[in-house]
């Protein structure tokens, strides 16, 4: 059945090589709800907690009680989750409230950065107790009363100050 027109295969070559896909993020679930309890228990002092990547895995980074040094744990080539306890209230009336905070760096890649919501939903499987969640791309949105003030929209009266004076 040939009419004079020669047809040319195409042979593609790459055929058998396996393609990279990314891997599946995974959790270290019992260290992170360790870390994610220490922080909600009164009866510790620990305020905070750094959740980040170590190849496809989600693990605790640090824990502590400085602000300072909670921002510290955030640069901008990197992804990561923040789990945090903030003293709220007026003179008559203190209690602590939870803030989830998401961390993408402004140098992080466009696939990461599209990966971070199923990234966080996975993660907010263990962390699943807090008033506010936060999204922070830049070192000037790591301020603890941008924190406050989103804690204090969240919560509805604020009536003072948070500080007695005796």
């Amino acid at each position: 059945m040939s009419d004079g027109i020669e047809v040319e295969q195409i042979v593609n070559t790459n055929e058998h090589k396996p393609r990279k896909m990314p891997m599946a993020t995974s959790l270290d679930k019992d260290t992170i709800r360790e870390a994610y309890e220490d922080v909600r228990s009164d009866l510790s002092e620990t305020e905070w907690a750094v959740f980040k990547f170590d190849g496809p895995r989600i693990v605790v980074a640090a824990k502590g009680q400085c602000f300072e040094e909670f921002k510290s744990h955030f640069t901008d080539n990197e992804r990561a989750f923040g789990y945090i306890r903030i003293q709220m209230g007026d003179e008559m009336s203190k209690r602590k409230k939870f803030l989830f905070l998401t961390w993408i760096g402004p140098e992080v890649g466009v696939i990461q950065r599209a990966k971070m919501s199923t990234d966080k939903a996975i993660i907010k499987d263990v962390l699943n107790n807090f008033a506010v969640e936060l999204q922070a791309g830049s070192e000037t949105d790591l301020d603890i009363e941008i924190f406050r003030d989103a804690l204090n929209r969240a919560g509805g009266a604020n009536y003072g100050t948070g500080v007695r004076d005796l």
